[in-house]
């Protein structure tokens, strides 16, 4: 599966245990170049465009709050360039910036996460599109949610984002399909990020249970097949949702 010669772009980057810097070293590990994004910790980018070096690949640390489109576009012309035209997007970024009712969610609230988790894809695919297109070659992976397909209590915003980021890549990829690029969702369930860490242990074994694997996904887990989903062995696949929810959504008990 290799992405020789390709330059992908993972937004959401800079947490130590987190998807994007999974998916960030798994993609340099198929040989592409990759460009890695954070927004409130450009420390913890950077430490990975370093990290990605080391494997002898080129790679590049931006500075970039996705929600904004103007801030998307800054750093798209900053990375094409400083190493060229993008290949791969994943869009990663995202947050669950509250989790209470619809009745106590403020119109703020809900602007906020629509467009850290689902307008900063729109942007992003956005930004990447001519040159797919003029390349004739392309991969957009668009991360969901267990909040995208089954809901949340509490995650109004955050679960409605999801379910528009699976709809943004099937409509991608019928737009995309004759220029040879295709866009896909990987759906998780439960992965053992920074974030996961932070709930209570009573929550996470509760959830955990739910699973058939009992036990979240490892980040690396989902990362191969993110890389999957970019290689040529899925060249056939677009519109699709990868389900790695570890039977989350089977009748468990």
């Amino acid at each position: 599966m290799s992405l020789e010669g390709k330059i992908a772009l993972v937004t959401g980057a800079s947490r130590p245990k987190g998807i994007g810097r999974h998916a960030a070293l798994a993609l340099a590990g198929q040989g592409a170049d990759v460009v890695v994004t954070g927004f409130r910790n450009l420390e913890g980018a950077a430490a990975l465009a370093e990290e990605i070096k080391a494997l002898g690949r080129k790679s590049l640390a931006i500075q970039m709050d996705a929600s904004l489109a103007g801030e998307v576009a800054r750093g798209f012309a900053a990375i094409k360039q400083e190493l060229g035209p993008i290949d791969i997007v994943v869009n990663n970024a995202a947050l669950m910036g509250h989790n209470i009712s619809i009745a106590k969610t403020t119109p703020e609230e809900w602007d906020y996460e629509i467009k850290l988790c689902l307008n900063s894809a729109f942007y992003c695919i956005k930004e990447a599109w001519a040159d797919m297109c003029a390349r004739k070659w392309g991969r957009i992976i668009n991360m969901t949610s267990v909040a995208g397909v089954l809901g949340g209590a509490g995650q109004s915003s955050y679960g409605a984002a999801k379910a528009g980021l699976i709809a943004l890549a099937k409509t991608a990829a019928l737009e995309g399909a004759r220029f040879n690029i295709t866009a896909n969702s990987v759906l998780v369930g439960i992965c053992a990020t920074d974030g996961y860490d932070l709930l209570p242990e009573a929550v996470r074994q509760a959830v955990e249970k739910k699973t058939v694997f009992r036990r979240p996904a490892q980040p690396e887990e989902i990362a191969g097949a993110i890389a999957y989903l970019c290689s040529d062995s899925a060249a056939y696949m677009t519109g699709a949702v990868m389900n790695m929810m570890g039977g989350l959504d089977l009748f468990v008990f």
